[in-house]
Parts: C-alpha cells; sequence; structure tokens
C-alpha cells in the first residue's frame, strides 16, 4: 500500500533536514502510534518494518523510546510457560 499526502515544499525540505527520508519518519511514526495504542502488535510491527523477528522489533521501539505493551495478563501467561519448560525438564 502507498499512502500519500501532501506536505509544503519549504516544511518537507527542514523536515528532511532533520529526519532524512520523511517518507520512512511518516512510516515510523504510523507504527509507533499505532503500536502505542494497541492497533498494532510486536509481531505486525516486525513486518511492517521488515525485521526477521519479534526482538529487532522491540529493541527498535526501546531506541524509540516506546514502552512495550505487556500486561501483567502477558506477564503472568509468560510465568506459566517458563514453569511448564521447567517441569518438563525435571
Amino acid at each position: 500500500m502507498v499512502i500519500r499526502f501532501d506536505i509544503p515544499d519549504p516544511i518537507e525540505q527542514e523536515l528532511a533536514k532533520q529526519v532524512g527520508d520523511v517518507s520512512q519518519a511518516a512510516k515510523e511514526a504510523l507504527v509507533i502510534e499505532s503500536y502505542r495504542t494497541g492497533r498494532l502488535s510486536i509481531g505486525q510491527v516486525a513486518r511492517v518494518l521488515g525485521f526477521e523477528t519479534r526482538f529487532q522489533a522491540e529493541e527498535w521501539l526501546g531506541k524509540h523510546g516506546v514502552s512495550w505493551n505487556y500486561s501483567l495478563d502477558d506477564l503472568e501467561a509468560d510465568r506459566e510457560t517458563l514453569r511448564q519448560l521447567l517441569a518438563e525438564r525435571r
């Protein structure tokens, strides 16, 4: 999908000086906001940005100051998975 919108040339030029590729910066801003609001999962973030793993996406989000969408339910699910894995090793 291609999304286009118009920015006055002087503003685009100023943004380009600050962020480089304005189109990529706009894409990343949309991905960040969509993740923050729960519209995109970490897996979707990885796919949109071309990362091979969700861990790369998590690292990228962290570098951009984005906290993970990780709830208490997620923590409990991870703890249960860990308990099961440890029990299997015994």
